[in-house]
């Protein structure tokens, strides 16, 4: 019979083939699912992995789509590697988002460009947010995942406040939703035609600026040695309360980015259906993505396919919204199995 045995040391090569098995297995599980429920699998495999690469639109739309995810777990990688459990990145989102409306509508013909206002009042919003469970954490040792996720419900009840009450378009039709921004407060798009800004390069520059921080400074350093060893870090001098501020900081202000792109860009206003998901999926995002900001590139196409797809499967094969968070489930599970081989391996036994 097949037993784990654990290594000696954890593997080196299983931690970069562990994600390539979790995805191949959620392929494979997603391919029976879609048998089960009377689908043809291979026509569900070409929605989720084809039809979102097919052409230049659809790419446009894919790197639309995996902007905030690469934001969002590019900040929970570092608090990740803090061990700082931030899993209310959703709420950060929705208060970068109301924060840059908030700014877009009261700038309404300013009559010069007011977008980059827009996007560091999300950011501003993002980090307030974020450090109301930094200072809960601190102050009071609170749980910050408890924290951090009862503040997503909050923010959500802010979101609805505003857009069913005092920011609603009186000439909306009724409609829960805020005036169209004007021009001058939308992010200015990469190619004529297509709805991919410019918040791609800036996901790509964070990018860059993370992996800086966390390899090549001495604060990143810290950040990390106090995640893996704490004890190690208070005797290296290390503070932990720099850390914690830090890695909430830095994962509120880019979530809060996140929103203000998604407000500032693809949606032009504020409404109800703003908060998608986005801070949850990250947390998928940033672990298939090994927590590096490099893997975390990939993990994000790939998330944001499973978005897409989601959507397509709805419309072409009549199956429920409900898909895509299936497939990110199976995602996670699947990841979460395979890490197992990291530190056993299988042997074969006679019983």
């Amino acid at each position: 019979m097949l037993r784990l045995e654990m290594r000696p040391q954890p593997s080196a090569a299983w931690s970069y083939a562990s994600p390539l098995l979790a995805i191949a297995l959620t392929v494979l599980i997603g391919m029976a699912l879609f048998a089960a429920l009377g689908k043809d699998p291979v026509a569900g495999l070409r929605v989720f992995f084809w039809e979102p690469v097919r052409n230049a639109r659809a790419w446009s739309e894919l790197l639309l789509k995996a902007t905030p995810l690469l934001l969002i777990g590019l900040g929970l990688a570092i608090g990740f590697r803090s061990n700082v459990w931030n899993i209310g990145a959703e709420g950060q989102f929705v208060i970068g988002a109301v924060c840059a409306s908030g700014t877009a509508l009261a700038l309404q013909g300013a009559g010069f460009a007011v977008w980059p206002l827009v996007l560091l009042a999300g950011v501003a919003g993002g980090l307030t947010w974020a450090s109301l469970t930094a200072l809960l954490r601190d102050r009071f040792n609170a749980n910050e995942i408890l924290v951090s996720l009862m503040l997503v419900y909050v923010a959500v009840q802010v979101l609805n406040y505003l857009v069913y009450g005092p920011w609603k378009d009186p000439m909306g039709f009724n409609f829960p939703q805020t005036q169209r921004f004007d021009v001058t407060a939308q992010v200015p798009r990469l190619f004529e035609g297509l709805r991919v800004h410019l918040g791609l390069l800036l996901g790509l520059g964070a990018v860059v600026a993370v992996w800086l921080f966390l390899f090549r400074t001495r604060a990143g350093f810290a950040q990390q040695v106090g995640g893996l060893a704490p004890a190690a870090a208070r005797y290296a001098g290390f503070s932990s309360r720099t850390a914690l501020w830090v890695a909430m900081g830095v994962t509120g202000a880019l979530a809060g980015l996140a929103g203000a792109l998604e407000v500032a860009g693809p949606v032009g206003q504020l409404t109800p259906h703003v908060p998608v998901g986005y801070g949850f999926a990250a947390i998928i995002v940033a672990f298939v993505g090994r927590l590096h900001p490099v893997g975390i590139v990939g993990s994000a196409l790939l998330m944001s396919m499973f978005y897409i797809g989601g959507e397509l499967a709805q419309s072409r094969l009549g199956l429920p919204k409900s898909i895509t968070g299936v497939f990110q489930g199976l995602l996670l599970f699947a990841l979460l199995a395979c890490d197992t081989l990291i530190h056993y391996r299988l042997r074969w036994r006679k019983g």
